[in-house]
């Protein structure tokens, strides 16, 4: 039991206890999110349009951002990757859509690469604090008979 005690407090990666419940309640928000998104990105497939396309993009990233940021923030399940590119990649393609840039790959990575390494930095320690927070709590009592 102390041996799977010691790897269970030792690993980082993977789910830990429950998945955090919805702030919508029973309610599916985050995941009709993504549904609609991705539906708006199979009608610019087929019909084109620009306006499409970023609702599409946005609607379906504001629901994963709201799925990962979730469990990633409670400590359950770490996507410090992808809640660390969203961000950069969005203010890299900001920035260069302002300044018009002709050779656009190495002024994104110039631009989203350290903040990217900033926001990685943070969400990680972050994550870390929630997982040994959740790791830590103690089992809630189960009701005695």
């Amino acid at each position: 039991m102390a041996e799977r005690t010691d790897r269970r407090a030792e690993r980082q990666l993977g789910t830990e206890g429950e998945r955090p419940k919805s702030p919508f309640g029973g309610v599916p928000v985050s995941e009709i999110a993504i549904f609609a998104g991705l539906v708006a990105l199979v009608v610019w497939l087929i019909r084109g349009g620009t306006a499409t396309l970023v609702v599409g993009l946005v609607v379906c990233t504001l629901g994963v951002l709201e799925v990962t940021g979730r469990e990633h923030f409670s400590g359950y399940r770490s996507h410090t990757t992808l809640l660390a590119s969203i961000p950069a990649v969005a203010i890299g393609i900001g920035v260069i859509t302002l300044l018009g840039h002709a050779n656009r790959a190495p002024l994104m990575v110039v631009i989203a690469g350290p903040i990217y390494a900033l926001l990685f930095w943070q969400l990680r320690k972050r994550f870390m604090a929630a997982r040994q927070a959740r790791v830590a709590r103690l089992p809630t009592p189960s009701a005695r008979p």
